[in-house]
């Protein structure tokens, strides 16, 4: 069976707050995962620990686990997919302004 990293949404409205799950893939979006790996809360805050007044969205995620499910063939889901390369376990699918690669020559025969 096909198992998902995707987000599960939890909050109230206009404030969602997600949880990031190891689930399978034809299961309901807020059903019993197979594992909680991390949470992510979109809503920007203020960091505590920093004077300079910018904003940031917290993830926390269990980096391990995260790398395991990806080793085993779990499949991100895009969002998940940018959130993994954030943290630096993924290769980003698009970087904006990175230069496409470069096709080699064919040689002629």
């Amino acid at each position: 069976m096909v198992v998902k990293i995707r987000l599960a949404r939890f909050g109230r409205t206009n404030t969602p707050f997600y949880n990031i799950v190891v689930a399978h893939a034809r299961t309901a979006r807020n059903s019993r995962p197979l594992e909680v790996i991390g949470t992510y809360d979109p809503i920007p805050k203020k960091d505590p620990y920093d004077n300079s007044g910018r904003l940031h969205k917290d993830i926390k995620l269990d980096t391990t686990r995260a790398k395991y499910w990806v080793g085993v063939g779990a499949q991100p889901t895009d969002t998940v997919w940018r959130l993994l390369s954030m943290v630096g376990i993924l290769e980003p699918k698009f970087r904006p302004g990175a230069p496409k690669p470069k096709t080699l020559p064919k040689a002629q025969a």
